[in-house]
């Protein structure tokens, strides 16, 4: 019998995937992206034509072109060539940094008042563009203020994003986003 063992990463970065891949076909493609950044324009209720949006739709293209540079000449990629272009992306960080340049982005969109902080509200309206349950997004919540200040500052929910890519820990704090592994 084979074993095989899959890393915390990996089976978040799975997770990923499938919340990324919006009409359920096994494949992520640019038109995957195009959907996600509409649910955050939405749920976030941006205007399509601000800052935030336009920074939320560079950084998920300059994410797809990397990873499509991975990819081996593929436009669509599986779960396994997802998992493996995410990988090498953040190895990789001559051209872009995936752990910062999106998690800034995305911070941006979500700080409605530009305090440079996100308060409660804000996060519950990020969530619900991911479509997670307010009870689940208080626990996130309460783990990323690691301060217990009540607000995520810009450095605690950038250092989520590298735990969520890079922690092997089950309780760190990054880990939460889409459900614990």
């Amino acid at each position: 019998m084979v074993s095989t063992v899959t890393s915390p990463q990996d089976l978040r970065l799975e997770k990923l995937f499938k919340a990324t891949d919006s009409n359920n076909d096994g494949y992520l493609e640019w038109a995957d992206y195009e959907r996600l950044i509409d649910r955050y324009i939405t749920g976030l209720q941006l205007d399509r034509e601000s800052r935030q949006a336009y920074g939320l739709r560079a950084a998920h293209q300059m994410f797809w072109l990397e990873l499509l540079r991975y990819a081996n000449g593929q436009n669509r990629l599986s779960q396994d060539d997802y998992i493996h272009a995410v990988r090498s992306l953040l190895m990789d960080v001559s051209r872009f940094n995936l752990a910062e340049g999106l998690p800034h982005s995305i911070f941006d969109a979500i700080d409605r008042d530009g305090d440079n902080e996100i308060d409660k509200e804000e996060f519950d309206r990020y969530l619900k563009a991911w479509g997670t349950k307010p009870a689940d997004g208080a626990e996130v919540f309460s783990r990323l203020d690691t301060d217990g200040d009540g607000r995520v500052s810009r450095w605690e929910f950038i250092r989520s994003w590298r735990e969520f890519f890079f922690s092997d820990s089950s309780d760190a704090a990054g880990v939460f986003y889409l459900g614990a592994v």
